[in-house]
Parts: structure tokens; C-alpha cells; sequence
């Protein structure tokens, strides 16, 4: 058997945790945000520091972003995912 290489899991997420909203937690930068729940308003810090409102996410989107932070203010989806 041929060993893995890099480019066969190039834009395969490896690693998935929940998120809970938190206007104080973050955690490290992720390459995605999963929105599985009731569709919503998203508010995240950005890798840059930036804070950005991503209004009316529905419900199954993917965003790609790199975020270090789901804020709970203003934050109404639900069951949020992040990937890596």
C-alpha cells in the first residue's frame, strides 16, 4: 500500500469540536465554522482580531474562516462546529 501523502487530505477537515459561545473563551485558530443547528446570526472574532456579525447563516452552511472566538452577544445559531 502507497503511503498517504498531503495532497490526498488537502481541504479534509481532521478535527471537529462544539462550540459554546463565549465572550471570553477562545481557543485556536480554525480553518471553518459548521452550522448544524437553528440557522442564525454568528458573531466571531477573526485570526486578525477583527470582530465580524455573519447575519442569517443557515442552518448546514460551512464558513470558511479563521476564527479564534464565537462570541455569545449577538450569537443565535446553533449547535456550531468547529473545524479544523
Amino acid at each position: 500500500m502507497a503511503p498517504e501523502t498531503a495532497s490526498k487530505w488537502y481541504g479534509v477537515y481532521k478535527e471537529a469540536y462544539a462550540v459554546t459561545p463565549s465572550d471570553a473563551a477562545t481557543f485556536k485558530t480554525t480553518r471553518a465554522l459548521y452550522v448544524g443547528g437553528q440557522g442564525g446570526d454568528v458573531n466571531v472574532q477573526m485570526a486578525n482580531g477583527n470582530t465580524v456579525l455573519f447575519g442569517a447563516v443557515a442552518m448546514g452552511s460551512i464558513l470558511p474562516v479563521g476564527v479564534t472566538m464565537v462570541y455569545s452577544t449577538s450569537t443565535n445559531a446553533t449547535e456550531i462546529v468547529r473545524l479544523y
